[in-house]
């Protein structure tokens, strides 16, 4: 049976997150059922090499979304409708030490265009942001809530590195809604 074109838009920001992460040289675990119902898709160890001196491992959990929609036309942040709101409240109560971090990968909507591979490179179209939900307001909407991510936060290795150097230091900055 093939995959839904939604179970390929996951599988993709799966392999998005597992191939920056490697570059960053950091770990990359699919969460489990049971994680998945705390909202973490997937969990990122990065050890030895961050800036603090005397915290040198760092865990981050993910709640992975994929799109074709439009992330809009705002110059500092892209948006994304987060269906369902248990998912959202799980993503923005602080209940644990370990950060828990929305990527949204936004990809074209040609279907075709996704994905390209050749002997010489794997090119994956289009990018994911991050952002942290600690800090979010309480919906009004019963059906979801649009969220916003900086452009600013590309995930990229770079990034994921400055992310857990973030986190490390308790610095990951909560979410703020555009004005």
């Amino acid at each position: 049976m093939n995959l839904s074109l939604q179970n390929i838009e996951s599988e993709l920001s799966y392999a998005y997150l597992h191939a920056i992460a490697g570059k960053a040289g950091m770990s990359c675990k699919v969460g489990d059922r049971h994680d998945d119902g705390y909202g973490v898709d997937a969990e990122l160890n990065f050890r030895g090499c961050t800036a603090h001196p005397y915290f040198t491992h760092v865990q981050l959990n993910f709640q992975l979304k994929a799109t074709v929609e439009s992330p809009g036309n705002h110059d500092q942040y892209v948006s994304y409708f987060f269906s369902g709101l248990e998912r959202f409240n799980k993503l923005r109560k602080q209940d644990s030490p370990i950060y828990k971090i929305l990527a949204v990968l936004f990809l074209p909507k040609d279907s075709d265009t996704w994905l390209t591979c050749s002997a010489e490179e794997l090119i994956l179209k289009r990018g994911a942001y991050w952002t942290c939900l600690y800090g979010a307001e309480e919906s009004s909407n019963a059906s979801g809530q649009t969220v916003y991510l900086p452009r600013n936060q590309l995930l990229s290795p770079d990034e994921l590195i400055r992310l857990a150097n973030l986190a490390v230091t308790k610095k990951v900055p909560n979410y703020q809604r555009p004005s």
